[in-house]
């Protein structure tokens, strides 16, 4: 067959193929080109030496769309069910949160309470046993030792227990 020289369009036509994938064709098998005067791309071809069958057309695209569609819309359900469970997850958390804040501030003050009793039990301590005398000269020194006695070993197991 001879040579022909057409346009994209052209070619298309003859090969039933589009005219872009006419223009692909001639790039893939180096065909040469030229323009002609209205600017238009020409191909010199000769077809019997092209092999080239078309394609079968695609299935319509709704067929594929379809089941796209179904797990898209599985897909949203999904995400729904997921944000829902989060935000109770997240509601969870921020009770627990202010729990453990609540439970911070009262250890806070029961420490306070407790150094605070530490250091006034200390202090009475030093001076019961400051006023203590030395040797009881009557009745009443050694009652008063007694009670210093009994204050301080009171003083004494109340530490024991708080340790």
């Amino acid at each position: 067959m001879p040579i022909e020289t057409l346009t994209y369009a052209a070619l298309g036509a003859r090969l039933k193929i589009s005219p872009q994938a006419a223009r692909s064709l001639a790039k893939r098998l180096g065909l040469p080109r030229s323009v002609s005067d209205d600017g238009k791309a020409l191909v010199s071809v000769d077809l019997a030496e092209v092999r080239h069958a078309p394609r079968p057309g695609r299935r319509h695209v709704a067929d594929r769309a379809a089941p796209l569609r179904a797990k898209i819309a599985d897909l949203e359900a999904d995400i729904a069910r997921l944000d829902a469970t989060a935000a109770g997850h997240r509601a969870d958390f921020e009770r627990e949160r202010e729990r453990a804040e609540r439970l911070l501030v009262e250890l806070l003050q029961a420490q306070a309470e407790t150094t605070a009793a530490k250091e006034a039990a200390a202090r009475l301590e030093g001076a019961l046993r400051a006023s203590r005398p030395a040797a009881p000269v009557d009745g009443q020194g050694q009652a008063q030792r007694r009670l210093g006695n009994l204050a301080a070993d009171l003083v004494a197991g109340d530490r024991k227990a708080c340790r």
